[in-house]
Formats: C-alpha cells, sequence, structure tokens
C-alpha cells in the first residue's frame, strides 16, 4: 500500500500559493485494509476515508467507466491493482492530475506542471466531456486564477461546448450547480467563470435568466458599458474586491439586473421598473437551485431597493427609515451592510467608475446606526397602548437619522 499526496495541494505548492486541505490517493489496498488501521469510510459513491488522526481524506485509487448521462452515470473501480496513473488520468484539469510521493517526487504523466508554468488550464483526456461537472469547476478554475494570467486551451474550450450541445449539462442536479456557482462566486474574478459558461452555452441552460442580459442596452451617460451583460461581469468583479470570498454579497449582485432583460424594446435603453420586474426571475432561479433562504433574501432585497440606495441622498429621514425596515435592518443589522455592499459593486461596476467613491455606503450606515441607538426605553410610553408604542419609537428613530443627516 502507497500513499501520495495529490490535486490542489500539489498544485498550488507549486503555483506558490498557500496551502488549504491536503487529499490523499491510496495504492494498493482494499477497504478492510484502511479500516483495520482506524480509518473512518465517508465515501457514498466511491472509497473515501479520513485519517484516524488528521482527518483528512484518503481515497482509494479509482477509474471510473461512462454509464449512463449527468454526473452520476459513471461506474467506479477501485480495485488495488488500479493505479496511480490510472486514478490521474480521471481527473479534470492536467493541473489537478499531479500526484507527490512521499520523498516530495512529482507523478506527473499529463505535464500539468508544464501547464502552470504555462499558465494554461487544459483538460487531462477526452472523458472530459462525460461528466458535467467538470465544466463547473473549469469556470471556477478561470474565476480563481485568471487575474494569475491562465488561459483556456482551444481543445478544452471545443470540449465543453461539445459537452454542452450532447446535453450533458442537463442532466445535472440543482445541489451541484448552486455549490459549484457558490464556490465560483468566492473566487477573485467571477467575472471569468460567467463568461466560460456563456462562450461554451452552458449559461444559457443553466441560468436563461442571466443569460438573456447580453445584448440588452443601457443609458450610456449612466453605464458606460452599456451591454447590461457585460455591467454585471463588471459588478461581480467589484463584489469580490470589496467582499473578498463573500458569496452572499457575490449572488446578490450577479441578479440584482434580472429585471433589465424584461424591459420592452421599445423603452430602452431606459429600464423603469426593472426592480420590481427582477423578482419573479429571481425567484425562479432560487427555486430552480434550492438557493438557501438568506441568499434569496439578500438578491431579493437588493433587487427591489438598490436604486433606492443609490439616491438616498435625495430621499426623506422617513424614506430612509422605512427602507431600512423593509430590509429587516433593526432586527438583522448585518442586512444593511450586505446591501451596502452590493450597492457599492453596482455602483463600481460600470467602465470608468470602477474607483469612484461610493458615498450612499456610509450615509446608510450612519443612519441606520443612529436610528437603532433609540430603543423602547429611549421615549416615552407611559400615556401609549398597542400599536402607538410602535409609532412613537418609529418616529424618534426618523428625528434620529434626520439629525444624523444635518
Amino acid at each position: 500500500m502507497k500513499t501520495y499526496l495529490v490535486g490542489g495541494a500539489v498544485r498550488d505548492r507549486l503555483l506558490g500559493r498557500p496551502g488549504g486541505d491536503r487529499d490523499w490517493v491510496v495504492v494498493g489496498a482494499r477497504p478492510d485494509d484502511l479500516m483495520a488501521q482506524g480509518y473512518k469510510p465517508v465515501g457514498r459513491d466511491f472509497p473515501v476515508f479520513l485519517h484516524p488522526r488528521t482527518g483528512e481524506e484518503y481515497a482509494l485509487a479509482r477509474t471510473e467507466r461512462k454509464s449512463g448521462r449527468g454526473y452520476r452515470g459513471f461506474v467506479v473501480d477501485a480495485d488495488p491493482s488500479v493505479t496511480l496513473e490510472q486514478d490521474l488520468a480521471r481527473r479534470d484539469l492536467t493541473i489537478n492530475a499531479i500526484a507527490e510521493d512521499d520523498q516530495g517526487r512529482l507523478i506527473d504523466p499529463f505535464d500539468g506542471a508544464a501547464d502552470i508554468r504555462n499558465r494554461v488550464l487544459r483538460h487531462v483526456s477526452d472523458a472530459f466531456v462525460e461528466d458535467p461537472v467538470r465544466l463547473l469547476r473549469l469556470a471556477r478554475f478561470a474565476a480563481r486564477f485568471a487575474l494569475l494570467g491562465f488561459t483556456i486551451a482551444d481543445a478544452t474550450l471545443d470540449l465543453a461546448r461539445a459537452m454542452v450541445a450532447r446535453g450533458e449539462i442537463d442532466h445535472l442536479v440543482p445541489e451541484r450547480v448552486w455549490n459549484e456557482l457558490r464556490r465560483t462566486l468566492t473566487e477573485p474574478s467571477p467575472s471569468h467563470g460567467l463568461r466560460l459558461l456563456r462562450d461554451t452555452g452552458a449559461l444559457a441552460r443553466l441560468l436563461p435568466e442571466l443569460d438573456a442580459l447580453y445584448g440588452i442596452p443601457q443609458a450610456a451617460d449612466q453605464h458606460p458599458e452599456i451591454d447590461t451583460g457585460q455591467h454585471i461581469e463588471r459588478v461581480l468583479d467589484a463584489a469580490a474586491r470589496i467582499a473578498p470570498g463573500d458569496a452572499l454579497i457575490g449572488f446578490a449582485a450577479l441578479l440584482h439586473d434580472l429585471g433589465k432583460a424584461l424591459t420592452p424594446a421599445s423603452e430602452w435603453p431606459r429600464h423603469i421598473g426593472h426592480e420590481q420586474r427582477g423578482l419573479a426571475p429571481i425567484a425562479a432561479v432560487c427555486d430552480r437551485y434550492r438557493v438557501p433562504g438568506d441568499y434569496r433574501e439578500l438578491a431579493t432585497l437588493a433587487c427591489r431597493e438598490h436604486l433606492n440606495i443609490h439616491r438616498l441622498a435625495e430621499l426623506r429621514p422617513t424614506s430612509i427609515h422605512d427602507l431600512i425596515a423593509r430590509c429587516d435592518g433593526f432586527r438583522r443589522p448585518e442586512r444593511i451592510e450586505q446591501l451596502a455592499k452590493v450597492c457599492q459593486a453596482d455602483a463600481q461596476g460600470r467602465l470608468g467608475h470602477e474607483t469612484e467613491p461610493y458615498p450612499q455606503a456610509a450615509l446608510l450606515r450612519s443612519a441606520q446606526a443612529a436610528a437603532r441607538a433609540v430603543g423602547a426605553a429611549d421615549i416615552d410610553t407611559h400615556d401609549l397602548r398597542g400599536p402607538k408604542i410602535g409609532e412613537r419609537l418609529r418616529q424618534a428613530r426618523i428625528n434620529a437619522i434626520r439629525a444624523c443627516l444635518n
């Protein structure tokens, strides 16, 4: 039995990046061999074990043979005769198909180290087209490594397009799509992942509401980039700069303008009412992929309120108070901070406005802080009952916002 360090830990060391979780592959063993040494089995579809002391994942070397549609349509063979090279051959990209032995020597049968040096994302074999999750992972790696100069090999792009054309992408289960989308939104340059999905045709199949934004014009004086799809790409990257690694902010940024795809062409390039039109497509996306409630809620709020926050300085104290209340900003104060970041990303996600100050964010935070500083104990309620107490508290908070603005 031999063990090898594989995948991301090896790749990231070659890139000079901080290492994350370490994964291992075990060659020449059976499940009973590992369990006899105290390893805990955790794999559902193939044999994966947790080390009894470190908790790191150890997987038996395996091969996969296509037997049906989708990412579950595989027959897995984890016989002890499976070699390390055979295990590496089933992986998605060459940069992830490198192993390291206990002496630190690389086993690199597909020249992944050369692709790391040359900054290329390349498939290991034509079996890439058999697993649609690999296309989503390719988008995630494009979003992660684009700023390091990585590009996607032409042949890999061709295979990705073929995968979509064959309908493999249509057999993805919602949980896998959501998991990969969420992880892509945590990367430094999510726009590159989005662009790849669109270039391969996958975006139109998975997120047609988003794909429909490309080609929709906006007013050039407000949006020099004009195209709404390109605006979303810029907003995503702005969100990644403002809130690094925060998929919640990224998801709201991704969907905040879906209503623009529903604006009648006769009204272009204006999009009056798009914040209300966008609510139904956001609900459709969230239903389709069983998106967690906090993601759905923030995306809905950002869609509905982003124009109000952009013009916050023009609003009366009463309107600002009611905006905060609509967003549940008194009971869940973090919501206002999240909305401030999404709206800043929207404002800075315009061509030529990337570093422009966004004072509305500070104004929103200050107004919320002033209002939240006023509680029921701070007002005279001796002559009030029921709803009148709430109305007096509301008025006191409005006054606090007014004083803050002045």
